[in-house]
């Protein structure tokens, strides 16, 4: 964890929720959920029913993942950032402490659960960074069409299936420099849904440089282009 980070509230926050994470067994609760992670994504489930399924679940970046986003937020100096997948906010902190460390700003966030959000909200609280984010309630494919421009940097961590539509509404506000970050770019489900989002991101036409960073189940960095 960087050392900003290491002996305030956001520490003692973050290595609460990171460390009941750890504890779960990923598979056994999807598995309670009604969802087998080892077949078919469920494509017949709407994104707000997994949410609903699956509320109890933690989902988010590892702690080498959270500290590369604070890095990466740190290194483009990002004051507008936005978050697709708030879940219980462990991604959100290591943003929001970025922000706060460039000199202030704003983390957009958005969940689609809504006991969720409200545990967000309390982790957020509990940290003493809630007055740097926004968390906004509902699909993201409408809670981020109002976006504050220009945006610094885009994370993806939401559901797979989502997560080219949400670049789409986002990416008219990133500014040249910008960064989207996609967490779990190595996690085969069996239904290829991010070969769309490579083809699109590794296009020379697309506007982006782009490289995978071996950090848990794999992290793509995209730089958007002037």
């Amino acid at each position: 964890m960087p050392s900003t980070l290491r002996s305030d509230a956001v520490a003692s926050t973050l290595n609460h929720l990171l460390a009941t994470e750890e504890k779960q067994d990923l598979v056994a609760a999807f598995a309670e959920a009604g969802v087998d992670m080892a077949g078919d994504y469920p494509v017949e489930l709407s994104a707000a029913e997994l949410a609903e399924r699956t509320k109890d679940i933690i989902m988010s970046v590892s702690r080498e993942g959270g500290d590369l986003l604070y890095l990466l937020a740190r290194a483009v100096r990002a004051r507008t950032v936005v978050e697709f997948g708030t879940s219980f906010g462990i991604s959100t902190l290591y943003l929001a402490s970025a922000v706060r460390d460039n000199g202030g700003g704003r983390v957009i966030t958005t969940e689609l659960q809504q006991d969720k959000a409200r545990s967000a909200r309390e982790n957020f609280a509990a940290a003493g960074l809630a007055d740097l984010i926004d968390l906004r309630l509902g699909d993201a494919r409408e809670t981020l069409r109002d976006l504050p421009g220009p945006v610094d940097l885009l994370l993806l961590d939401g559901w797979l299936d989502l997560r080219l539509p949400i670049l789409d509404v986002v990416e008219p506000r990133l500014r040249p420099g910008a960064l989207v970050i996609v967490d779990d770019i190595d996690l085969d489900i069996g239904r290829g849904f991010y070969q769309d989002f490579l083809d699109r991101i590794n296009d020379p036409a697309g506007g982006y440089l782009s490289m995978r960073l071996p950090v848990h189940q794999g992290v793509q960095v995209c730089l958007k282009l002037g």
